[in-house]
């Protein structure tokens, strides 16, 4: 069994599917990892996924559409118990650096418990858009965004949690490429124009402070004590 998950939760988008595969065989990534697309069932495009993905790569299926966050940290919970550490990448995520995979699980192993996230090509050390953690975090906390947000602000909290728990890492030289319209990267799409609304800004904001304020010194206590 792989030393680490990566759940890639999706919809829509088949084609970003051969697009990821590709990296991951050209980078090594299964030499250390799987990948795991967490995918709607109600989907129009579900069996297009299937037609996709790779033998090495596990399809998880959902009922029904749930936001991103959700459907990640369901998956995640479901299958922390299996790995030493689960990953978090989008769709739009590629990675770039050759033996990127083994480079998350020994710094992690170093850690013991925490975080680890590599250079995205726009945001850099400034924000985790894509991430690996230690299973115990997901299996300490239920989930694997700390805020109870449904898009947005979920790389933020992840770096508040690593911060105020002292267990996060930045890997300037492992590049996992986000190619996000924001970046210039990428045409937009119905799936970006939804999440990147002003209602789901608004929404996920008030979700994020609210965690800020009375959820992330009890989640930060939780992991330091794991670390203890």
């Amino acid at each position: 069994m792989a030393d680490l998950l990566v759940i890639v939760p999706s919809r829509g988008r088949p084609e970003s599917v051969a697009r990821l595969v590709d990296a991951w065989e050209s980078t090594g990534a299964y030499e250390r990892a799987r990948l795991a697309f967490a995918v709607d069932g109600d989907d129009p495009c579900h069996a297009a996924y299937e037609g996709q993905a790779s033998d090495r790569s596990l399809m998880v299926t959902l009922p029904r559409w749930l936001p991103m966050v959700h459907k990640l940290d369901r998956v995640a919970a479901g299958l922390a118990v299996d790995h030493f550490a689960l990953g978090f990448a989008g769709d739009d995520h590629v990675p770039r650096t050759v033996g990127w995979a083994g480079r998350y699980v020994d710094e992690l192993r170093a850690l013991g418990t925490g975080t680890v996230y590599g250079d995205d090509g726009y945001q850099g050390a400034k924000l985790p858009t894509q991430w690996a953690m230690t299973a115990d975090i997901v299996q300490t906390l239920g989930r694997m965004v700390p805020a109870p947000v449904e898009h947005l602000y979920c790389d933020n909290s992840v770096l508040d949690l690593g911060r105020a728990a002292g267990c996060i890492r930045y890997l300037p030289d492992v590049l996992v490429e986000h190619m996000h319209p924001v970046a210039g990267k990428a045409a937009d799409d119905d799936q970006y124009r939804r999440v990147n609304s002003s209602a789901q800004y608004a929404r996920d904001g008030r979700a994020y402070r609210r965690w800020l304020r009375s959820g992330l010194h009890v989640d930060a206590a939780r992991i330091r004590e794991l670390r203890r």
